[in-house]
């Protein structure tokens, strides 16, 4: 007989995220400066490791391409790894000995990505950096799409899953912030070691905690003594279009890529909103921009739980698309509306983060949620257990949404310059920055358009109806 999770254990998994959302940021946060330093960086002692500018059809840097690569990559492994944890039948559970194989390489990756061969520009350096990214992208899948299934199989009731689902949100933001802390602690070592030591040194301290934090739930939680669910027989190739035959799981995916559209085009654009929109030369106040951001959002958790219980789960992303929309139109608005508080703040900076933090409190718990509902239905209506699956296709939608985004921007934001393409920098342009905010807003309407039709009646009704009809079995 399997049991609920307390709370504690609950946090206990949530540490797992936190674990691989460090990783992932490290990734996402220093590969470009990393490979791609500035002339600061340069004058500072950085190596340039990879040829620079956008010498790809003239807008997309050699760095853009190993991304690129990489996430068609991703294509092959997210189903191929969601199957084989969904047909797992290991002793010890579908999902957990995943997760305890590939966290050990998964974490020593990320050093290694950052450790190319050759001190100068080099080709060697290219295929060194594609290589070994995407290796790290494969133990990323290992780890993560089994964890994913998990929120649905861990959180057998509704206040189950909003509770793992804002545990995990925080922890995730948690693991982010402290991927940034190389701005600060790389510059006391780097008299001592050097530019590039300096940080490699922190990502090697930061692989480590995360490797912890992505282990703990691994051995501290029994996956048996919470999930009893059958391995599903199907393929990869069919349980992959078993999944995308479920109508409800289409429309939640197509809102979520253009979710993952805007918000990317929004999180990637803000430096640029800072520096041309908002007059700050540096930029120096987009940090601070980000951090009130995620903090007062962290701290409207707590009430989106309370939401949710009283207007459901549908209604309240579709607001959420609908505020962040309103948030990016004060960005597209910055550059006229350029009014300075306190010196340096922009008022439309400010106001950006009051009005985008409750919605990406909203955005970023229940779509979580969400997919977990509809593999339970699905489970239920044709008795296959795919958790693996549903996740393994809500994490491309997010990654297919994100490389959209970053292939697209590069040509937006450049729009009205005249962009060198040996510049390691993309020069946008006022009239860029805009169309990207713009974009961006039409992106996040659509995503809570398509949304309108999800059947969330339907599919919470069969769950209830198969809990109401064990409880009288069990009676």
């Amino acid at each position: 007989m399997t049991r609920r999770l307390n709370k504690k254990e609950m946090w206990i998994f949530a540490i797992g995220q936190l674990g691989w959302s460090l990783l992932g940021g490290i990734i996402n946060t220093w590969l470009v400066t990393f490979y791609l330093p500035t002339a600061d960086d340069r004058a500072a002692g950085a190596i340039q490791y990879l040829t620079p500018g956008l010498i790809i059809f003239g807008v997309i840097t050699l760095l853009g391409l190993i991304t690129a690569i990489c996430r068609l990559f991703d294509a092959v492994t997210d189903p191929l790894v969601a199957s084989l944890s969904d047909r797992s039948k290991n002793k010890r559970g579908r999902r957990i000995p995943f997760m305890q194989f590939s966290a050990v390489p998964f974490a020593v990756l990320t050093v290694v990505v950052f450790l190319a061969p050759v001190n100068a520009t080099s080709y060697v350096n290219f295929a060194w950096v594609l290589g070994f990214l995407i290796l790290f992208y494969f133990f990323m899948t290992m780890y993560c799409t089994p964890y994913n299934a998990l929120i649905s199989e861990f959180g057998k009731t509704q206040d189950d899953r909003m509770y793992i689902s804002t545990a995990i949100s925080l922890t995730y933001f948690f693991g982010l912030l402290l991927a940034y802390t190389p701005f600060v602690f790389a510059g006391f070592l780097r008299e001592a070691v050097g530019f590039a030591w300096s940080y490699r040194i922190c990502f090697i301290v930061l692989s480590l905690i995360a490797l912890v934090c992505m282990l703990l739930p691994t051995f501290l939680l029994h996956e048996k003594d919470f999930v009893d669910s059958k391995p599903s027989n199907a393929n990869t190739f069919k349980s992959l279009l078993a999944t995308f035959k479920n109508k409800d799981f289409r429309v939640f995916v197509g809102s979520d890529i253009m979710y993952w559209v805007g918000l990317t085009l929004f999180q990637t654009g803000l430096p640029y909103f800072v520096k041309v929109l908002m007059h700050d030369a540096d930029g120096s106040t987009t940090l601070i921009y980000m951090g009130l951001m995620t903090v007062l959002s962290a701290c409207l958790y707590p009430v989106v739980s309370k939401l949710v219980a009283k207007f459901g789960k549908k209604k309240l992303t579709i607001l959420g698309f609908i505020g962040l929309s309103l948030a990016y139109l004060f960005a597209a608005l910055s550059g006229v509306l350029d009014v300075k508080l306190f010196g340096e703040f922009s008022l439309c900076g400010i106001v950006i983060v009051l009005v985008a933090a409750f919605p990406m409190a909203l955005l970023g718990i229940i779509p979580q949620s969400i997919v977990a509902d509809i593999a339970e239905e699905d489970a239920i209506t044709t008795g296959e257990n795919r958790e693996g699956m549903f996740f393994a296709a809500r994490t491309f939608a997010m990654k297919l949404g994100q490389t959209i985004a970053m292939l697209a921007f590069t040509s937006l934001a450049i729009l009205g310059t005249t962009q060198s393409t040996s510049a390691d920098d993309i020069v946008a342009s006022e009239l860029g920055c805009v169309v990207v905010a713009i974009v961006a807003i039409v992106f996040c309407l659509l995503g809570g358009a398509i949304l309108f039709f999800y059947n969330e009646k339907k599919v919470m009704s069969t769950i209830e109806k198969k809990k109401e009809d064990t409880k009288e079995i069990e009676a």
